[in-house]
C-alpha cells in the first residue's frame, strides 16, 4: 500500500462509509448494431415484418424455416432480398446469428426449440409467440402448462439467454414499406439485465419503437395474453393498435 492510500480520507473509500454507486440510468442501452438477427418462423407475416425492420435497419438479418428452400424463397423476395438478407434452414439460421427471435405458430413452439437446444445454446433467444385459441367469439388466451411461451422456451433451452418481446406489433405495419415509424413500446422480459438490456437496444434500432423492461419471464403470460385484446380492438376500430407505456 503507498503513502496515498494510506491516507486516503473517509470520503475517498465509499465502502467505509456505507455510500452507495450511482443508480444506473435505465436509458443508458449497449450497441447492438451489429448483432446478427435470426429470425425462426421468419416466412410468417410477423417474421418476415421484423426480418425487414431489423435489415433495414443496418442488421445482417437470417431468416429461418424448417425447410431451407422456403426461407430462400422467402428472402429472395425483392423487399427482403434488396436489403441482404438471407434464408436457411433453422438449424443453421439459429447457429449462425447472435440474437434469435423465435416466431414460429404456437402449434409449433415447442417442437421447433427442442430441435435447436444445441444451436441455441448460449444464443440470446427473443420469444415473441403468443399462445392464443379461437372461437366465435373471437381470440382468447391459452396458459400453457409453464405458464407462458417464454417460459416453455426457458424450460426447454437451459443452456440459452432467453427474453420476450415484440407480442405486440402489427404484422401489417411492419412489412409495409410506406410506414417509416412504428408507433409503439416493446415491452421486454427476461432474467437477466444484461440481456433485456440487449433486446431493448434492438427494439430502439427500429424507428418509432423503445423497448421497455417490464419484468422476468414469469410475468410473460399477461405480456402473451394482452394480444387477444389487441385483435378485439383491432377487429372493432378497423386499426393496427400498439401501446405506449406512459410517465418512463
Amino acid at each position: 500500500m503507498t503513502s496515498s492510500d494510506a491516507a486516503a480520507t473517509p470520503a475517498e473509500t465509499p465502502s467505509t462509509t456505507g455510500a452507495k454507486p450511482a443508480a444506473r440510468d435505465p436509458w443508458d442501452l449497449p450497441d447492438v448494431s451489429g448483432l446478427v438477427i435470426g429470425v425462426l418462423g421468419g416466412t410468417g407475416d410477423q417474421g418476415r415484418g421484423l426480418a425487414y425492420r431489423f435489415a433495414k435497419a443496418g442488421h445482417k438479418v437470417i431468416i429461418g424455416s424448417r425447410a431451407a428452400e422456403r426461407a430462400q424463397a422467402a428472402a429472395e423476395d425483392p423487399q427482403l432480398g434488396g436489403l441482404g438478407v438471407e434464408g436457411a434452414a433453422n438449424a443453421d439460421c439459429a447457429r449462425r446469428s447472435d440474437a434469435v427471435i423465435v416466431a414460429v405458430p404456437w402449434e409449433g413452439h415447442a417442437k421447433t426449440l427442442q430441435a435447436l437446444r444445441e444451436e441455441l445454446a448460449g444464443k440470446l433467444v427473443i420469444d415473441c409467440v403468443n399462445p392464443l385459441g379461437f372461437d366465435k367469439k373471437g381470440a382468447y388466451a391459452l396458459k400453457p402448462e409453464e405458464g407462458s411461451a417464454a417460459e416453455q422456451a426457458a424450460a426447454l433451452l437451459p443452456d440459452s439467454r432467453v427474453t420476450a418481446a415484440f407480442h405486440h406489433l402489427s404484422a401489417v405495419l411492419l412489412q409495409d414499406p410506406e410506414v417509416a415509424e412504428i408507433d409503439t413500446d416493446v415491452m421486454v422480459l427476461g432474467e437477466r439485465r444484461a440481456d433485456t438490456d440487449l433486446v431493448q437496444a434492438l427494439a430502439a434500432r427500429i424507428p418509432g419503437m423503445r423497448g421497455v423492461f417490464a419484468g422476468r419471464l414469469r410475468n410473460a403470460h399477461q405480456v402473451e395474453s394482452l394480444v387477444a385484446n389487441l385483435i378485439s380492438v383491432n377487429r372493432r376500430y378497423t386499426a393496427h393498435a400498439g401501446l405506449r407505456v406512459t410517465d418512463v
